[in-house]
């Protein structure tokens, strides 16, 4: 009887037996072999678990919609499910506050109209408005560094280098490719980079890298005519600049003397999205404002 217990890795000790005073039998082995249990093991004490901060809260997908009669069924491409996803996923990941300021561009206009023939004729790449724009966030990406940072966990990183993403209508969906450490390229530099990398976004001739590595997005509603949005923060990133419409606004000026006059001005909403978790509202305040007195100064080198 014991042989058997033995070839079969079985504890008597923890059978319940049928004979006289509860002795275990041979016919007790056997039936237990037959019946395929095991003997009961030793309840290792486990480590208390740990309650977590704040409850997980799982969000129920909406239900599928039923196509009424008529109506056309298209199944999303896979750029647009990514697009989705990502936008999911950062609304989810950062804390969204957005901030706004009307900027003076009247100076930027000038310069860009003084000096659009003879910048085409030296770089052969066109004078944008969107150059001064990165300029002016470069200086103040630097000046600002949390604009500039990452999240890793309970960790923010630093990033060394200024990677300026710029978003990329296209009509097939959006794209961001990426200037790389940006901060270091000259006016026209940052002209040519970002006019080489529209062209090549459009016809579908990017490297993976070049919409890789971002650390600072600006995105332009402005040039579909929209005045300004609260763009969603691309991940890992911590804010994003949306550039609203520039145009021809009436404005209340004052002369050195004290007097008030309305004047025509090129004027434009600029909307940052920061992620609160690390940026407070008077970083942000003091980022856009930077960004405002520089290109309202509008002192830059063509």
């Amino acid at each position: 009887m014991r042989k058997i217990a033995s070839e079969h890795g079985i504890d008597i000790a923890k059978l319940e037996g049928t004979g006289m005073s509860g002795r275990v039998t041979k016919n007790d082995i056997l039936s237990f072999i037959e019946s395929g249990g095991s003997t009961p093991t030793v309840a290792v004490p486990q480590p208390p678990k740990t309650v977590p901060a704040a409850p997980v809260v799982s969000v129920a997908a909406p239900p599928p919609v039923k196509p009424a009669e008529g109506d056309r069924v298209e199944q999303m491409s896979i750029m647009r499910k990514k697009i989705a996803e990502h936008m999911i996923l950062s609304r989810r990941t950062s804390a969204h506050v957005t901030t706004v300021y009307e900027i003076d561009m009247t100076k930027i206009a000038r310069l860009r109209e003084e000096h659009r023939e003879s910048f085409l004729e030296r770089t052969g790449t066109k004078l944008t408005y969107m150059p001064f724009i990165f300029q002016a966030v470069n200086n103040a990406l630097r000046k600002f560094p949390i604009f500039n940072a990452q999240v890793s966990g309970d960790q923010i990183v630093y990033k060394r280098d200024v990677n300026l993403g710029m978003a990329v209508a296209l009509d097939w969906g959006l794209i961001v490719p990426v200037i790389k450490r940006a901060d270091d390229l000259s006016l026209s530099g940052l002209a040519r980079a970002a006019n080489d990398l529209a062209d090549r976004a459009r016809t579908k001739q990017l490297k993976p890298d070049e919409v890789a590595g971002g650390t600072f997005t600006i995105t332009n509603p402005g040039v579909f005519g929209g005045l300004f949005g609260t763009p969603i923060i691309n991940q890992p990133q911590v804010a994003i600049l949306g550039v609203g419409k520039i145009e021809k606004r009436a404005r209340v000026m004052t002369t050195p003397e004290g007097e008030d006059y309305v004047a025509v001005r090129w004027m434009a909403y600029f909307a940052l999205s920061f992620d609160h978790r690390i940026i407070d509202g008077s970083d942000a305040e003091r980022f856009l404002a930077f960004v405002k007195e520089q290109l309202e100064a509008g002192e830059f080198s063509i």
